[in-house]
């Protein structure tokens, strides 16, 4: 693991740490990570990460969980929308050993020298920002969305009953994969 001479932006010390879990809190803005791709996903406010770290003798269990306001557009009717996005990312660290041979593995296991002095978590606390996302965005309470208003035109106690077979099959159909 290489590590950079300036300071990290999210970062657990680990000299000193003992066995058990400890939670760390850290909050910044969305502007410190430096990356067009949180601006452009629409972070632009406070970035809230609780980093809980389980050690063991072994290994340790990094849990990431972020929480931070976005500022989005519905898909469908490009309608502003602020909602506040979790998202939830776990590693596991291995201590490498001596003589040990160089395995491929997964992203989420990575091996670290037992003389390490800290964890920069920058990057990982990025991904799961950008992860955290919606891959669809809509706006089901906005009024100006007609999409999701459609349906609503009609009086609710009026009736809609399908004038021949094909329209009461379409209507199940629709019915069911809502």
């Amino acid at each position: 693991m290489v590590m950079s001479k300036e300071k990290a932006l999210i970062e657990i010390r680990l000299a000193g740490l003992a066995q058990g879990t400890h939670e760390f809190d850290f909050t910044c803005k969305a502007a410190d990570f430096a990356d067009p791709a949180l601006a452009g996903a629409g972070f632009s406010r406070d970035v809230s990460v609780n980093v809980s770290v389980e050690k063991l003798d072994g290994e340790m269990i990094v849990t990431l969980n972020t929480s931070a306001t976005a500022n989005l557009t519905c898909d469908l009717c490009l309608a502003p929308i602020t909602s506040e996005l979790k998202g939830s990312y776990r590693i596991y660290y291995g201590y490498e050993q001596a003589g040990e041979p160089q395995e491929e593995r997964d992203e989420e296991y990575r091996l670290i020298d037992r003389n390490t002095l800290a964890l920069d978590l920058t990057e990982d606390v990025r991904e799961t920002l950008l992860l955290s996302v919606p891959m669809k965005v809509t706006c089901k309470d906005n009024p100006d969305c007609r999409v999701f208003h459609q349906e609503k035109l009609s009086e609710p106690g009026e009736d809609h009953l399908p004038d021949s077979d094909w329209q009461e099959s379409l209507e199940k159909l629709k019915n069911k994969y809502r």
